[in-house]
């Protein structure tokens, strides 16, 4: 487990061949664009490189994992996974190599360094910054390369927008921007186009708010019930988390998503004021200080119960 410089990595790459890029459960942006754009990249150099398929993939990210996709059978010599901080988060299809990943390449705090080697920033927006710090130390970054990038970088920042971003990032975007790429065609996509189901969704959960800790916590459900009777899909549930961190005089935002009866799957948006990545912690998840996500098997009310006295610990000046 040993950690690489990029410059490292990039050799370590080179090396490489006959590669399977692993992304996670539940795919982002992130994942799929940091492993399309490294596929790209390392095709660039007369690599052999695909993506593993994953099977929760959405329809708003498939054009870009989709023509990487790794053929039925394929071996890799080698394996190498995008912004996964857990072997948890791998799909199921990916367990097999949760022991064999060659390189990761991530930007959570809460990584774990299950790679041979491991290539992590958290200073990083998204792991999409440091993919491109590694291919443009193999050569030219293409448009091919630039646009997954966009992809990649532009959703962990909430087309930045979101605290994470830094002047690292707007440099990266610009650059990206540079090789003549559609992001015009990408930020709607992904900024500025909601399905008539995704605002259903939307509006059942804002209608069934609550709210803790004098208003400043917002609680918002999405049970297996609501998507049953909207009939949405992954693609018209993707990111809900985004929505309780708009309103007015809320710094932490708890998105609860029931992914099979009395599992839940908690976001957390938050401020200074909570560290989202040690509220999940104490319940087995992580992510970043403002963004992080865990798994509670319980009933509704008893998952609920845990994550705001997770959430108390980390701010002391929560009151009930």
């Amino acid at each position: 487990m040993t950690a690489l410089t990029v410059r490292q990595a990039a050799e370590r790459l080179r090396a490489f061949d006959n590669v399977l890029v692993l992304t996670h459960l539940r795919p982002d942006g992130d994942t799929v664009g940091s492993a399309a754009a490294l596929c790209a990249g390392l095709r660039a150099l007369g690599k052999t490189a695909y993506l593993l398929p994953n099977p929760e993939l959405t329809d708003t990210a498939a054009p870009y994992f989709r023509p990487y996709a790794a053929p039925e059978g394929f071996t890799p010599e080698r394996v190498v996974s995008t912004d996964i901080a857990t072997t948890a988060l791998f799909p199921e299809n990916a367990k097999p190599y949760a022991g064999r990943v060659d390189l990761a390449i991530d930007h959570h705090p809460s990584f774990e360094g299950f790679g041979r080697e491991n290539v992590v920033r958290p200073s990083a927006a998204a792991t999409g910054e440091i993919i491109y710090s590694i291919l443009a130390a193999l050569g030219p970054i293409t448009a091919e390369m630039a646009l997954p990038l966009y992809v990649a970088v532009s959703t962990d920042c909430g087309c930045f927008a979101y605290g994470n971003t830094t002047a690292r990032t707007h440099a990266v975007a610009a650059a990206l921007l540079q090789t003549g790429i559609d992001f015009q065609a990408v930020n709607k996509t992904f900024f500025r186009t909601k399905s008539r189901k995704r605002l259903a969704l939307e509006a059942a959960m804002l209608s069934g708010i609550e709210y803790h800790d004098q208003d400043r916590v917002a609680v918002l459900a999405v049970p297996l019930s609501l998507i049953a009777q909207v009939q949405a899909t992954e693609t018209d549930a993707e990111d809900l988390s985004a929505l309780g961190g708009q309103i007015e005089g809320v710094d932490c935002a708890v998105t609860m998503r029931e992914l099979r009866p009395d599992v839940w799957k908690f976001s957390l948006r938050t401020g200074p004021r909570v560290n989202a990545t040690r509220a999940c912690a104490l319940l087995g998840g992580g992510g970043h200080a403002a963004a992080a996500g865990c798994t509670v098997e319980a009933p509704f009310q008893e998952a609920k119960r845990r994550m705001l006295e997770a959430i108390a610990q980390t701010a002391p000046d929560f009151t009930l």
